[in-house]
């Protein structure tokens, strides 16, 4: 018989975290794929653990699911472990997890930490429905028109963002989503210097860049949904974010008037409303 894949949580910070059955499974399981063998290695040792291990990330993990395929095959049971939190939420683990449910292997949950799930819990914003985005890209332009994409998603939102990239993230999300959007910043979850904030978007960048909230290690945003209203005014409000992420604006102003009828006056001012600018 096939041996189970198991898909272990660890602990995002706090090794407290690790839940008994996690470290159960650890110590009993035939072979350990690991994103990072030897984050892993210090993992079991605090737990005293000792199983093989091998790695499984993103640039050897279409060869090494194979390896792993091979081995439940045989009969042995694997845990799949990231560095941090669960398996497959923005870490490797998909091809291996796929091909194990295409041969009919168990797979196994083992749920625990997770940064999405932790800062929800703590953010004090809508969770009835949400959406999970990972890492926005990188580079300004890319990032700005995949936000433009968001701005008008009206469930609860949740991003990653790199401590290098925190400020002008929040720099473009106000603009495009709106300096009085309500959101909150979950910094190091479950670590020594854990910080977790809710303010607008406007607040929170006022905070980093003010090193109120200090820029070190991991980030996680989450932005309240837009407001549902009339089909009209979510329209004209996501054309204007839409051309304003590409365009000044006065001539998204311009061309959002010619296409709706509406003054190009008030479509400018309007612009300056949803990006924080309004003028005195």
């Amino acid at each position: 018989m096939s041996g189970t894949l198991f898909v272990v949580a660890t602990p995002i910070g706090n090794l407290e975290d690790l839940t008994p059955r996690a470290r159960q499974t650890l110590a009993s399981v035939d072979l350990i794929a690991a994103e990072d063998t030897r984050h892993t290695m210090r993992l079991l040792s605090n737990i005293g653990a000792k199983p093989a291990l091998m790695a499984l990330h993103d640039h050897n993990e279409e060869k090494a699911a194979h390896t792993v395929i091979n081995a439940l095959e045989s009969g042995k049971d694997v845990a799949l472990v990231s560095d941090a939190g669960t398996p497959l939420v923005s870490d490797p683990g998909f091809r291996l997890v796929r091909d194990a449910h295409k041969q009919r292997i168990k797979v196994v949950p083992l749920p625990g930490a997770s940064a999405v799930t932790a800062a929800l819990s703590a953010a004090g914003l809508p969770t009835d429905r949400f959406c999970f985005e990972g890492f926005a890209p990188p580079k300004r332009a890319a990032r700005r028109k995949w936000l433009g994409k968001l701005a008008d998603e009206v469930r609860t939102i949740v991003l990653y963002e790199s401590v290098h990239r925190i400020s002008e993230c929040l720099a473009d999300l106000v603009e495009i989503f709106g300096a009085d959007r309500n959101a909150f910043i979950g910094r190091e979850l479950t670590k020594l210097h854990e910080q977790c904030v809710q303010g607008t978007l406007s607040e929170l960048q006022r905070q980093v860049d003010g090193g109120d909230i200090v820029s070190k290690g991991e980030f996680v945003i989450v932005i309240s949904g837009a407001e549902s209203g009339g089909d009209s005014d979510i329209g004209v409000d996501r054309m204007l974010r839409l051309l304003s992420v590409h365009l000044s604006a006065k001539e998204a102003a311009r061309i959002t008037a010619e296409l709706t009828g509406q003054k190009k006056n008030a479509l400018y001012e309007r612009i300056l409303e949803l990006q924080g600018k309004r003028r005195s």
